[in-house]
């Protein structure tokens, strides 16, 4: 990919992966410890490494909608993205916009990839 839009922000999602993955095994690690400091002290640090990756993929798709995103709903897109907290409509425009801009099919395709 030769976006640059998307190599920063991807080589950051990777970043942050790799990070969530440690948090991950320190987070199961923390359970097969018995000293109770020791454990809440694991599921602090677990918690430091995965709430990046959390918020990352979270604000991503805001981003996304910012930057790229000229349709006719973008008014209602940004605000389902903003307002609504569950996430679901983040899923959604994650697989509907985000991963196909990423692999460069979709609507943004053509002029560095902003919508025309």
């Amino acid at each position: 990919m030769n976006d640059p839009w998307f190599e920063k922000r991807f080589a950051a999602l990777e970043v942050l992966g790799w990070m969530a993955l440690a948090g991950g095994v320190v987070l199961i690690a923390s359970f097969f410890i018995a000293n109770e400091t020791l454990q809440v002290m694991a599921v602090l640090v677990a918690a430091l490494l995965l709430v990046p990756l959390v918020v990352w993929l979270v604000l991503l798709p805001i981003w996304h909608w910012k930057e790229r995103y000229r349709g006719s709903h973008s008014n209602l897109w940004g605000a389902l993205l903003v307002i609504e907290t569950s996430g679901w409509f983040k899923i959604v425009y994650w697989f509907r916009h985000v991963i196909p801009d990423y692999r460069g099919r979709g609507r943004y395709v053509g002029q560095g990839g902003r919508a025309t």
